[in-house]
């Protein structure tokens, strides 16, 4: 595989993706969905620009410093909705709102550097 100067933004971005995918099944499945509508919004526009960003960044793609700070920006708006609901007992937007918050940081140091 080659290695980019994005590397450790992909594996963030990748892993991220895939929380927010399984939070956003996970809150589909709760009892009280009327709550859940912004979380569950949330994590599939996260999902959908993680992906985005994991794909440009593989081809260290022009607009990747740019798709960088876009995809921070979503990852901090999740986590934040997701953190209302980890205090809440829910352990799958717990584990979202971690893994949105270390892909906010990278991607914010990636797209400053």
């Amino acid at each position: 595989m080659i290695q980019t100067k994005f590397q450790n933004c992909i594996e963030a971005c990748g892993k991220c993706a895939v929380a927010c995918s399984q939070c956003a099944v996970a809150c589909l499945n709760e009892k009280d969905l009327e709550h859940l509508k912004t979380c569950i919004q949330l994590n599939l526009e996260c999902t959908m620009i993680c992906d985005v960003a994991v794909k440009v960044m593989s081809i260290d793609g022009q607009l990747s410093e740019e798709l960088c700070e876009i995809c921070a920006d979503i990852c901090e708006r999740c986590a934040e909705e997701c953190e209302k609901h980890a205090a809440m007992g829910m352990e799958h937007c717990r584990e979202c709102a971690e893994a949105c918050r270390i892909c906010t940081r990278i991607c914010r140091e990636m797209s400053a550097a």
